[in-house]
């Protein structure tokens, strides 16, 4: 099979010809950060490019990574003007490179992943305003019916995070690997968590993994496009701002080199009060709890961690496997965070 790690480039050019009109042959680039769902940049004879989504090579948990599902949810809310990739096209058919994929625009902008990326990238006002357009910008998401965008029946209406509490935990106890075993510290924290829930205000298209390294950024700041669509579902759109506030860490944050120095480090950016206040500036709901669901999203990180590292430890990677070995440690140091995050 030609082509980088996961993708037969002769056959996707092939399909890629019929499907949207694409000159073969291409050029696929494993774009960094192929730690779940494979991202490919495609180029083809004539110059065009396309991104190109494909499930990660071993499947460890059999509801995750389907691809028409994303394929579906990006379709729904890329006519009511949610940022996101113009969908372009779904296969279905695994003989063409082993699993399912579609293609989407390629936007171009900025992804920040590290402190160094946001210095290198934006101006100290940009870096400001970035936080009030992805909090915004989520808000707006927060704003639309499912139903228009065509996404009512995506999942159950109710009860999310006590799902979510089920699903997490039941993916943490199907992928144990004894180096991330804490004293089912993990385990300890669903059930407080599952003692304090709050009553969802609203039932949202819910992103699940937002935060500032799944967007697309202008170079003011603005969201171009949010990316990574895989466990979007409906519920309640607090638990997508408790992810951002997780992955925002502050100057002196003991998370803040979790994954690598977290960008909002750098000098400029908005504090974690001041993302949640431009949330309840765009938004009418009521975020006296948020503090529960940046708690919940520590506690949920600590069980994605342990599900990257048995993959991880299958030899099922491609990509950008670094720092993988250090992750039974930041399992550990999630679920505290969580605790201590609750206890506030």
């Amino acid at each position: 099979m030609g082509g980088p790690t996961g993708l037969d480039e002769g056959r996707v050019a092939t399909w890629l010809e019929g499907a949207i009109g694409l000159a073969g042959p291409i050029r696929a680039t494993l774009i960094a950060g192929g730690r779940s769902n494979l991202t490919y940049r495609i180029e083809d004879a004539r110059g065009a490019v396309v991104a190109l989504r494909r499930p990660p090579l071993s499947h460890v948990l059999p509801t995750a990574h389907d691809m028409a599902r994303e394929f579906r949810v990006i379709s729904g809310l890329f006519p009511l003007g949610v940022p996101v990739a113009r969908p372009l096209a779904l296969c279905e058919d695994e003989g063409v490179t082993g699993a399912p994929f579609y293609v989407m625009e390629f936007v171009e902008g900025a992804v920040v992943r590290d402190r160094a990326g946001a210095l290198a990238t934006f101006d100290e006002p940009a870096r400001h305003a970035i936080g009030e357009h992805l909090a915004t910008t989520l808000a707006g998401l927060h704003a639309l019916a499912p139903e228009a965008a065509g996404l009512g029946d995506l999942a159950r209406h109710d009860g999310y995070v006590e799902r979510q509490l089920k699903r997490w935990r039941t993916q943490f106890e199907q992928t144990r690997v004894p180096e991330a075993d804490h004293d089912n510290r993990v385990l300890e924290v669903a059930d407080r968590l599952g003692e304090l829930v709050p009553p969802a205000q609203r039932v949202s298209v819910v992103h699940g993994d937002y935060r500032l390294d799944n967007t697309v950024l202008a170079p003011d700041g603005t969201v171009r496009a949010i990316l990574d669509w895989e466990i979007c579902t409906l519920g309640d759109p607090l638990a997508d701002l408790g992810t951002l506030l997780c992955y925002w860490a502050e100057p002196g944050d003991p998370s803040a080199a979790l994954l690598g120095v977290a960008p909002t480090t750098a000098p400029g950016f908005m504090t974690r009060a001041q993302v949640t206040a431009a949330y309840a500036r765009a938004s009418d709901l009521d975020l006296s709890r948020v503090a529960y669901y940046q708690a919940f999203a520590y506690w949920r990180l600590a069980c994605i961690l342990q599900g990257v590292f048995a993959r991880y430890r299958a030899g099922a990677t491609a990509g950008d496997a670094g720092s993988v070995d250090g992750f039974p440690a930041h399992v550990a140091l999630l679920a505290d965070l969580a605790l201590a995050t609750l206890e506030r």
